[in-house]
């Protein structure tokens, strides 16, 4: 999309801006993509309380970027706006063509409109309609002539003749490419970081752990040194990244824990059921056992297969070969119990639910599917909670390999300070310190 964006511009087509509608949860991600593949295009993100003051930049930017959620409340800037294109990404989120999000986008005054989705059709037909009511409208009848010509047939009464019809009608409009098609292009190992915004209630535990531990150590630096320190910092980042992979890991006395939800856990779910259904096999890690036990309960209640391993795991090549022999596709690892010493190349899709320090950690994890005797391209996925802790880890991986052997003192002398104190500052800061 961002390749065929800065096309238009190149031929000077771009006599608008474009307009991208995203979830929420991928406006980081569009940011980041067009910095790396199309630095040359002007992008503006209208979101967050201040968005208000960046309106009027619009006709400078050559893409806009909006959320769902915004659309009803900034309506009458976009609405106002002559687009280039308008660009519905994950645009199953205009299913339900009665809501004020889709009835918004459908007004919007664009040369040329696009959706992109994985899942064009989630639950229903209708769906399906909704999008090309949006993209052509009229295109496909209007809902009542739609239910009744192709839906109903289909749905209820298993109509070949009537699919094919609809299939033939919109085929034209659709291109569709699964991973393993791109598979040629792709390198053999693919790593797809994964950022996701903290739920609201679970922002708000996350900070009130984030101050509390703070001054924990704070008070432990003043009272005994950095150096003997340690145990209090790893204390505190424990809990930190206890709370941005699921507020239940807390220990129950924590203030409000069991209440907030897990912004994580709920792109987990949306992940795995896709990725099970495009034949993926998949190992997922995570360092926390009770991690692996909440994420076991879900994928139970769901009916999914699976096996898992920990370092409880009795039988441990009972679990190994129920992922092998493909009774199960997907299989549950605690990074200590499996990170190394496996062979499982009949996984092609690695998901790292948490970060750890160690970059090799992960990178040995990850060996367990990519190595020889794979045959398919490894895609790998790192899930990170944004402007946490586990953002911060992850700008240490790349500027401090040896903090691992420092955490972990390896030997060394005890007068050494296991970490310094702008790591500490670095990991334990408030959000204004991100950067």
């Amino acid at each position: 999309m961002l390749a065929h964006l800065a096309v238009e511009k190149r031929a000077g087509r771009m006599q608008y801006p474009s307009l991208i509608v995203a979830p929420t949860s991928l406006m980081s991600n569009w940011q980041r993509e067009a910095a790396t593949f199309t630095p040359g295009l002007k992008v503006l993100v209208l979101q967050g309380p201040e968005r208000a003051e960046r309106f009027e930049c619009i006709d400078q930017a050559n893409l806009v970027l909006t959320t769902y959620p915004l659309l009803p409340r900034d309506r009458e800037i976009l609405l106002a706006q002559e687009w280039h294109y308008v660009i519905l990404d994950e645009a199953q989120q205009v299913k339900n063509p009665r809501a004020q999000a889709a009835q918004v986008v459908r007004r919007l005054k664009a040369t040329h409109r696009l959706c992109l989705t994985g899942t064009p059709m989630e639950n229903h037909l209708g769906e399906l309609w909704a999008q090309f009511d949006f993209l052509m409208p009229g295109f496909l009848g209007d809902q009542q002539t739609f239910r009744r010509q192709y839906r109903t047939p289909i749905e209820k009464h298993g109509d070949s003749e009537k699919l094919q019809l609809l299939t033939r009608r919109t085929a034209p409009f659709l291109l569709r490419r699964t991973k393993d098609l791109v598979a040629s292009e792709l390198p053999p190992k693919t790593e797809l970081l994964r950022t996701v915004a903290l739920e609201s209630k679970q922002a708000l535990l996350y900070e009130s752990v984030r101050l509390t531990m703070e001054k924990k150590v704070r008070k432990s630096i003043a009272r005994r040194g950095l150096a003997r320190s340690h145990i209090v910092v790893l204390e505190a980042l424990l809990k930190l990244r206890q709370v941005c992979c699921d507020p239940r890991l807390l220990p129950a006395a924590t203030h409000g824990a069991p209440a907030a939800g897990s912004a994580k856990f709920n792109l987990l779910f949306e992940l795995l059921p896709e990725l099970l259904e495009e034949g993926r096999r998949i190992l997922l890690f995570s360092q926390f056992t009770t991690m692996l036990g909440l994420i076991e309960r879900e994928v139970k209640r769901r009916g999914m297969a699976y096996a898992k391993l920990t370092g409880k795991t009795r039988k441990r090549d009972a679990a190994i070969e129920t992922f092998r022999s493909g009774a199960a596709d997907l299989f549950l690892i605690s990074l200590k119990a499996g990170g190394v010493g496996l062979n499982l190349t009949e996984a092609d899709t690695v998901i790292h639910y948490d970060p750890w320090w160690n970059p090799a950690v992960e990178h040995q994890a990850t060996d367990r599917a990519h190595r020889i005797g794979q045959g398919k391209p490894v895609f790998v996925y790192r899930l990170v909670a944004e402007g946490t802790v586990e953002e911060r880890m992850l700008t240490l991986q790349e500027r401090k390999q040896q903090l691992a052997d420092q955490v972990h003192g390896n030997g060394r002398a005890p007068d050494q300070p296991p970490i310094d104190e702008a790591t500490v500052e670095a990991l334990l800061g408030g959000p204004s310190s991100h950067h």
